[in-house]
This record gives C-alpha cells, structure tokens and sequence, in this order.
C-alpha cells in the first residue's frame, strides 16, 4: 500500500531525529562514533574489519581455486570500457590537483574495502559529492551512466533519490540526501588494465571494475527506507518490487516438503537463532559492508532438486540481481550462474504470504544475492516491515572488486599491487 510508512514517522521534535538536525556529513560522523551507542558500536565492531588481507567470502573457509579465469570478454560481451575512461576522464579533468589525488587509489588498494551502507560516514573514502560543486556531481554520476545498463543505472539513482526524500519527510537534509555518497577511482583509467570506480553511502555501494574488456560488479548494496517516494516531482518511485515478488513466487512453487526445508527460521526474530544472527546493523544478512572474508555456510535446499519452474525462478531473482551489469558483461555473469546451478542453494526467513516480511538467499559459489526486510532506521518500528529492504551482491570465492582478475592480470604483467591504508 502506497504511503504505508507515515504512519510510523516520528514527532519532528523526537530525539532521534532532533540531536542530529542540522550537522553535516562530518559532524555526524563524529556524533555516530560516540562510545556505547548504537552506531557507536557498530562503528566499532567494523572498524578494523577492512584492514584483515582480502580472501573472499567462502561457504566454508576453504577457496575454490580456478572460478574466474581471467580471458578477453567474449564478442559482443564486452563491457563499455571506452566510454567508461572518457567519462571518467572528463571527472578528473573537472578536479582540482588535491582532489585528484584524493579520489584515487591502486587498484587493489584495501580503500575498496572501507565501502559502508549506514548513513553516517564512517570512512571518508575519495570525494564526498554532497560538497562538491554540481558540474563535478554531474561528472561522477555520468561514469556511473557510462558503466551500469539503463535500468542500473535507474535503480542505483532512484536509491540516492529515495535517500534524499527521507531526508525531507524526517527533515534532515544534511544527513540525508541524493547526494550523500563517496565516489573513489582505483586504477588509473585504461582500456585494458584493470581499473574501476566505488560509489557508497546510505543505501547505495556500488562496486565496478574492468579488465581486459570484461567487468566485475560486486560487491553491491542496494537498499531503502522507505522503498518508495509518494509525493512531488518523483512521486510513484519505487524499488524491489520484482524481487520481493520473485521470492514469494518461488516459494509458492516448490512442494510443501521443500518450502519447509528451505524454510531455515520460521520467524524473523526466532527463539531457534543461533546468538548474533540477527546483526544490531545488518539485521539477517550476512554478505554486506566489511564482511569480505566471511564464512557463509549453505543452507536450505539445493536448487537442483527443485521443480523446473522453481529453478527458472531462482534464475529470475539472480537476474534481477545482475541487471546493473550492461547486456554484455551481463550474459557472461549468468551463463557463470547458470554453470554452477547444480551446486547452487536457497534458503528462507519469514513468511511466504503476500504482504509477509521475510529474507532469502540464493548462494552458490559464484554468487551471493540476499534480499532482507528491517527494522526501523529514521522511522519509528520496532519489528522488521515490508517497506524497508535491504539487498546484498556478492561474488564469492574472492573476485569482489575483481580481485581474482587484478591479481592475475598483475602475474601476466610481471606487476605486483601497491596497497596503502587511509582513513
């Protein structure tokens, strides 16, 4: 139902929202590191995770050596690596000497790792666009455009717009806008050397290299609260919708007997929960910011076993998670996903009902998509709603930011990494 979420806003006037109106980006920063709150600990608990040396999510601890080949792209899979230099190009050239230098980084820098999805800024990684002047905002954006297919690059903006109307309906504009993201460059621009670009902030990271013409997207965060702007110029703005719909159609697919196995936890908050499955931040999602190195054991039901149509719509979701990738690299990422279907899983919490809340995954071991609803972050609820949703896309087994590539490309090139830490 559209608008559903005013009806949990707080009183203008609430703490919450009233102790940190009006502070910038980098008030606010300091405000959420304050010890023995909650994004205090958060802040924390996360902190030194990006400094521990990049392996990859596993499902088990062990890496499978030899998934990610480093080969030219396929014809007519290449990704669109000419215009992604000229357009990145074009925002160095509107920097000056200093931010130049500021947002860029090697290309296996460990900077990659500093991405985060909560709205304060932990890491000041590259440039800030909310303080940069408008030609510069329109310059990043632009790469953006130039690397992402059309519909990724709408759901990517639609995310910072849908941050930038919290904002507004909460009244904390300075904390919450379309514009409150970092952008970083690693690499420098080339048409065959690996390089790429990171865009994170509230709800949004993005993470895009390309090598030797093929492209590697992940990890990615997408999320909102609400998933919907209900008024003014962008009003009927909406996002998930398709993959929250997915989900609920593939469980109405499977028989009874799988729909309960893949049903790992009945409840969202279930008494049979391990302690810390359900993370203070990241709630049931396990793949998402600083959480690199993580093992992630299978759970649910295979999907080989599943009825065809159930295993179309596990493709489906996967699909949906992928369509920020050009049609090029896109083909090759699900003919990936497709290869390893047979030793691919999905797994359940929550409901299956239309209107439940719920989380699911589908993981194999070139893929982690997860979809999760959550509890209130700037509006006022307690238990997790429909209307919040979290999304996570990794590439396991260690080509997050095309690592696996770069350190091969590196090898092929008689190159070693520069690596170096900032804060």
């Amino acid at each position: 139902m559209s608008g559903e979420f005013r009806q949990y806003l707080f009183p203008h006037d609430h703490p919450r929202l009233a102790d940190v109106r009006g502070l910038d980006a980098y008030a606010y920063r300091e405000h959420a590191r304050t010890p023995g709150t909650f994004t205090g600990a958060l802040v924390e608990g996360w902190t030194p995770m990006y400094l521990a040396p990049f392996r990859g999510v596993t499902e088990d601890g062990t890496l499978r050596e030899g998934l990610y080949p480093l080969t030219p792209a396929e014809p007519g899979e290449e990704a669109p690596v000419a215009a992604m230099v000229a357009a990145a190009t074009d925002l160095l050239g509107a920097l000056s000497a200093e931010d130049r230098e500021r947002i860029g980084f090697a290309v296996d820098a460990p900077e990659w790792q500093t991405w985060a999805n909560p709205e304060f800024m932990q890491f000041d990684t590259g440039l800030r666009l909310e303080f940069q002047p408008p030609e510069v905002r329109e310059k990043a954006l632009a790469l953006v455009r130039a690397s992402l297919s059309p519909e990724g690059y709408e759901l990517t903006h639609a995310m910072m717009a849908i941050n930038g109307f919290l904002g507004e309906v909460v009244g904390l504009e300075t904390v919450l806008n379309e514009f409150s993201y970092n952008i970083a460059l690693y690499g420098d621009p080339d048409l065959h050397a690996p390089w790429g670009w990171q865009l994170f902030g509230h709800h949004a990271a993005v993470n895009c290299l390309v090598v030797e013409g093929r492209m590697q997207l992940s990890p990615v965060f997408l999320g909102a609260e609400p998933n919907e702007i209900d008024e003014g110029p962008r009003a009927r703005t909406e996002s998930f919708t398709e993959r929250i719909d997915l989900g609920l159609q593939l469980m109405a697919a499977l028989p009874a007997e799988q729909r309960r196995a893949a049903t790992v936890y009945d409840q969202m908050v279930d008494p049979a929960m391990p302690p810390g499955r359900v993370h203070p931040g990241d709630e049931r999602h396990l793949a998402g910011a600083f959480q690199d190195n993580r093992v992630i054991p299978v759970e649910g039901i295979p999907v080989a076993g599943m009825p065809a149509e159930a295993q179309r719509l596990v493709l489906a979701i996967a699909g949906t998670f992928v369509r920020l990738l050009p049609e090029g690299p896109r083909a090759a990422r699900l003919r990936e996903i497709e290869q390893h279907l047979s030793d691919t899983s999905f797994s359940w919490i929550g409901g299956h009902a239309r209107g439940d809340v719920f989380y699911y995954r589908v993981q194999s071991p070139v893929l982690i998509a997860e979809l999760d609803h959550h509890c209130g972050v700037f509006l006022d609820y307690r238990t997790p709603k429909p209307f919040h949703v979290h999304t996570v896309l990794r590439t396991p087994h260690g080509n997050d930011y095309g690592r696996a590539w770069v350190r091969q490309w590196h090898e092929a090139n008689g190159q070693s990494g520069i690596r170096s830490h900032s804060d």
